[in-house]
């Protein structure tokens, strides 16, 4: 057994030089004619505006949160509603809870809503950082449930 295994090695390396002779000195020789470059193909989001579909508007709901949360991991509902305001959403179809708790102690999370069509873009802002879904509008019209703060800015 000891004794084949040198003449497998001399065999072995025998057919590595065999298949690698014909790839020696090929080269890509450089192209003569002018090519035309290959269509590019843009990954840019439509354009948001008030007639996108909810799922666009919610794509640019979660941009603008995403980019307000990066600068401020617990931004106030004032620096929220700023930024959507400044993105194109409504103020008016816009409601957030307070930042603070009735006593005065920073709220543990703040959910705000846009109103869009028949939906709620709504999403909140805590500890555990930035979360957001739809829901169909509540039967009173309105997105969260519970006490809202006035949007009077």
């Amino acid at each position: 057994m000891i004794g084949s295994r040198p003449q497998r090695v001399p065999a072995l390396a025998a057919i590595l030089v065999a298949l690698a002779v014909p790839l020696v000195g090929c080269t890509s020789s450089p192209d003569t004619a002018p090519s035309t470059p290959p269509a590019t193909t843009s990954t840019d989001a439509p354009p948001f505006s008030s007639e996108s579909t909810t799922a666009e508007a919610l794509a640019r709901f979660d941009e603008v949160n995403a980019e307000t949360v990066a600068a401020n991991a617990r931004p106030g509902g004032r620096a929220v509603v700023d930024a959507l305001v400044a993105a194109g959403f409504d103020k008016s179809t816009m409601q957030v809870t307070a930042d603070t708790t009735s006593i005065g102690r920073d709220a543990d999370s703040v959910q705000f809503s846009v109103l869009w069509g028949q939906d709620c873009l709504i999403g909140q802002v805590s500890g555990a950082g930035y979360s957001s879904q739809t829901a169909p509008v509540l039967g009173t019209g309105a997105c969260l449930v519970g006490s809202t703060r006035a949007i009077d800015w």
